[in-house]
């Protein structure tokens, strides 16, 4: 049973319950409740980060959402659209106990070839890396911080 720690990002006040010994926090972007896994805990708490710090429309925020990579079905972590339905943002989550690698990178990039999303974030709730993509000059440029969702981002 996993029992949360502490992350690098503000505390929100989430609704956990507990049932026969598994704790369930609730997904205010999904309405219910899910299983609290390592990787849940970092995943609620940067989509409440990206909400309350950085003005990203809760209605614009996808979570879990499937892809298909060759002949595998995959599925990202949290996606942000902008205000034209386009996606402008795709979070890769880890447990915190996941030290964040190449191996990671390579994850999120490979999702990319089939979004093809100019901003890319990886978090394990302790550490968090931000790019921006520029799929002109194929090249990308490492951010100090998540930008603010601005309407036409």
């Amino acid at each position: 049973m996993f029992e949360p720690v502490q992350l690098n990002l503000p505390p929100y006040p989430f609704r956990i319950k507990h049932d026969a010994g598994v704790h369930y926090i609730f997904d205010d972007i999904r309405k219910k409740y899910l299983v609290l896994t390592p990787e849940e805990w970092v995943r609620q708490h940067f989509v409440q980060f990206m909400i309350a710090q950085k003005g990203y429309p809760k209605s614009l925020i996808r979570l879990e959402g499937g892809l298909k990579l060759n002949t595998l079905q995959k599925r990202t972590d949290i996606v942000a659209f902008n205000s034209k339905g386009e996606k402008v943002l795709m979070i890769e989550c880890k447990a915190p106990s996941i030290p964040i690698t190449q191996k990671v990178f390579d994850q999120i990039a490979r999702y990319n070839i089939v979004h093809r999303i100019p901003l890319l974030a990886v978090s394990n709730g302790l550490c968090h890396y931000y790019c921006k993509v520029d799929f002109e000059r194929k090249s990308y440029q490492f951010l100090e911080a998540l930008p603010e969702y601005l309407k036409d981002l």
